[in-house]
């Protein structure tokens, strides 16, 4: 197996050396024993802090086909009239090229691992695979949108576990609420039991929604979910803009995750989530970016930054300071879906940025921490490692400009196809 041993690397507030032995931090001090380091490949990090990745617990990679398509419109319009029709003409080959161009965006931005609910999850989990990334590939419960055949072929494809590798899990997602039936979705909270996988729905995410499920069931979406067996550890909810405060508890209690995605959420108007509210119920919460249609990029940075701002307008100014919306992005999304990782310590797996200490923006360096979430972004990112290996160098990441161009030639024939 191969090691990697990275010399004198700012972590936290102080230089040490730090060691991956195959795919995990194996050593961490100053001057590890030679004999550890027997074979491995040095890398002079004086100039760099390392600091954990980003861990995207929930998007929809190929929507970066749709970026900049349809924007300044409220969810359901947006969706109705200009996303649901753009999709419709968008086959397999379409969806490998845009999850190949969120791919090197996530990992250009320091993101690892993202949790994605789409169609032709065969294409995402080939992409993902080759280009070294983590990732927790969906299997859509949407009944409303396919056959009842695929909805049985979904079960049994994971069932089967397609694809699945150390880095690379398949999950149960039903799409939501107002797509997925109460048969369904009680079908869904039994299958992960039995099967043992985690679970990823959309939840709570527009007043409409709420209202709708009130209406329709004398409930919340969460009093909804839970009826239906699905709230539990098993489960992380996107979005979760409109909890009442009793919704809280029951996530909570149940250890449930509320995955935030304040960017696409404000940029769709769909409201601004209580952070402070969740935090004091004990909720576990992590970040997403969700489609690049929405937001309009995958960039964990800004969506760290902006989560913590929220929280303090919400709030008050001490409310979810830099080193706890950091762990957010990071370790939480990561424990979310069951893996080891997110963090700087010896035996987690070894998932780490670099990032480059002599741009303007990481001076003067008080607080490595506060200059990383409130005063940098990800261009100061200089390599990316996953899984114990690089996946980019000197901001470099092997094809790009052919990862783009084919993206550009691809989402140009989809729309003449969507005009006529």
């Amino acid at each position: 197996m191969s090691k990697i041993l990275l010399k004198s690397v700012l972590l936290n507030d102080s230089r040490t050396d730090v060691l991956i032995d195959g795919n995990r931090f194996s050593k961490i001090a100053v001057d590890i024993p030679q004999e550890l380091c027997e074979g491995a490949e040095v890398v002079d990090c004086r100039n760099f802090a390392i600091l954990p990745p980003f861990y995207n617990a929930h998007c929809h990679a190929a929507m970066t086909l749709l970026r900049g398509y349809a924007d300044d419109l409220p969810l359901q319009p947006w969706l109705e009239k200009h996303i649901w029709p753009f999709e419709a003409v968008m086959d397999a080959d379409a969806v490998e090229i845009g999850s190949r161009l969120a791919a090197l965006e996530m990992i250009k931005s320091g993101t690892v691992f993202f949790a994605d609910m789409y169609w032709n999850r065969e294409r995402t989990i080939k992409v993902v695979d080759e280009m070294g990334l983590r990732a927790a590939i969906g299997t859509t419960m949407a009944e409303n949108l396919v056959t009842p055949e695929k909805l049985e072929a979904n079960f049994k494809f994971i069932h089967d576990r397609y694809g699945v590798n150390d880095r690379i899990q398949l999950v149960m997602m039903p799409h939501s609420i107002y797509l997925a039936g109460e048969t369904l979705l009680k079908r869904c909270a039994q299958f992960v039991k039995d099967e043992g996988v985690f679970l990823h729905t959309h939840l709570a995410e527009t007043k409409f929604e709420v209202d709708n499920c009130l209406r329709e069931h004398k409930c919340t979406p969460v009093e909804w979910i839970d009826k239906c067996g699905m709230l539990n550890e098993s489960l992380s909810a996107a979005h979760c803009v409109h909890l009442s405060e009793s919704d809280m508890k029951l996530m909570a209690d149940a250890k449930a995750t509320a995955v935030l995605n304040p960017c696409s959420n404000l940029k769709l108007n769909s409201g601004i989530p209580n952070i402070p509210a969740m935090l004091e119920s004990g909720m576990r919460i992590a970040l997403g970016t969700d489609g690049a249609s929405s937001n309009n990029n995958l960039d964990m940075c800004e969506e760290m930054k902006v989560a913590s701002l929220l929280a303090k307008v919400v709030g008050k100014a001490e409310t979810l300071p830099a080193a706890d919306v950091l762990q957010l992005a990071t370790r939480n999304g990561a424990l979310a879906f069951g893996i080891d990782a997110g963090v700087i310590q010896e035996g987690t797996l070894a998932d780490a940025l670099l990032v480059r200490l002599d741009e303007p923006c990481m001076s003067p360096l008080f607080n490595l921490i506060s200059n990383w979430v409130y005063a940098a972004n990800s261009s100061i990112i200089d390599s990316v490692i996953c899984n114990g290996r690089f996946l980019m160098r000197n901001r470099h990441v092997d094809g790009e400009k052919e990862i783009i161009a084919d993206a550009e030639k691809c989402a140009k024939k989809l729309a003449q196809k969507v005009a006529g």
